[in-house]
């Protein structure tokens, strides 16, 4: 099945930006891109291959930022129980969509919360 091409183009624009951040690496465990800060995973991005939907699944503190994600089409609690600590998981292949630029911001809400405060501080030195 392929993906969608602004799907897959969001998708993009989110691991490019969350690699971006101060300290964030790319990692590939159970064959799933995720993006971690000091070894701990803010972002679970997925696969790219077609094989599931494209998604990004992002830890929202923020109770605002947290109903709003979770009001996005599709968007659930994350599964194996992160639901409870704050992960949203937002599917990317529907029409409606969060935009890119929306998508990263809860990606950065994520980095802040999971971040160390010397990252953090260096983020909001940029």
């Amino acid at each position: 099945m392929a993906v969608p091409r602004n799907a897959l183009k969001k998708w993009e624009k989110v691991r490019e930006f969350a690699l971006g951040l101060p300290g964030a690496t790319e990692e590939f465990p159970w064959g799933e891109t995720v993006a971690k800060v000091n070894k701990k995973v803010f972002v679970f991005l997925g696969v790219d291959d077609g094989s599931c939907p494209l998604g990004v699944t992002v830890k929202l503190k923020d109770e605002t930022a947290h109903a709003h994600a979770l009001a996005s089409p599709g968007a659930e609690p994350a599964g194996y129980g992160l639901g409870r600590s704050g992960w949203v998981s937002v599917p990317l292949e529907r029409q409606d969509a969060p935009a890119a630029e929306l998508l990263c911001d809860w990606v950065e809400e994520s980095y802040r919360t999971i971040a160390p405060k010397r990252l953090t501080a260096e983020l909001d030195a940029r």
